[in-house]
C-alpha cells in the first residue's frame, strides 16, 4: 500500500497515518488546540536544539478552568488517535500545566504565569527571522 493510500485508508477512522509522526502529531495538537479556543499558541521546533521533543507548544487558556478542560481533551485526543497515553503535569492549580505527548510537549498556561516565565524567549534563541527586532 502507498502512503497515499495509508493515508486515505486512515482518514476519518482517528487513526493517524503515521502513530510515529512528530509532524502528524504536532497537526493533531494545533488543531485540537484551535477547536478548544487556546489563545496565543505558538510551536517551537526543538530538532537538533534538544533531545526532549522534536516541538514545543505554547498556549494560554483564559482561566484555570480552561486550561485544565484544554490539557484533559488534548491528552485524550492524542490517545484517540493512537499517539499514546500523554502524560499531564499541574492540573490541580492549572496555573501552567504540561502535556507530555511523546515528541511534542505542549505547555499551557493561565496568561499571568505565561508572560512571568515566558518560555518562548528561552527557546527561541537563535530563531529570529531575518529583519526582527
Amino acid at each position: 500500500m502507498t502512503q497515499a493510500q495509508t493515508q486515505s485508508a486512515t482518514a476519518g477512522t482517528g487513526a493517524p497515518a503515521a502513530a510515529n509522526d512528530p509532524d502528524a502529531l504536532l497537526e493533531l495538537v494545533l488543531k485540537s488546540l484551535d477547536d478548544d479556543q487556546a489563545q496565543e499558541v505558538s510551536s517551537i521546533p526543538l530538532e537538533g536544539k534538544s533531545s526532549i521533543a522534536d516541538h514545543m507548544v505554547i498556549a494560554s487558556g483564559r482561566s484555570s478552568r480552561q486550561v485544565t478542560a484544554i490539557a484533559q481533551k488534548l491528552a485524550e485526543r492524542i490517545k484517540h488517535a493512537g499517539f499514546g497515553s500523554s502524560r499531564i503535569e499541574g492540573l490541580p492549580a492549572a496555573d501552567w500545566v504540561l502535556v507530555d505527548g511523546g515528541d511534542v510537549v505542549i505547555h499551557l498556561f493561565r496568561p499571568e504565569v505565561r508572560s512571568f516565565y515566558n518560555l518562548e524567549r528561552m527557546w527561541a534563541f537563535g530563531d529570529t527571522p531575518a529583519g526582527a527586532a
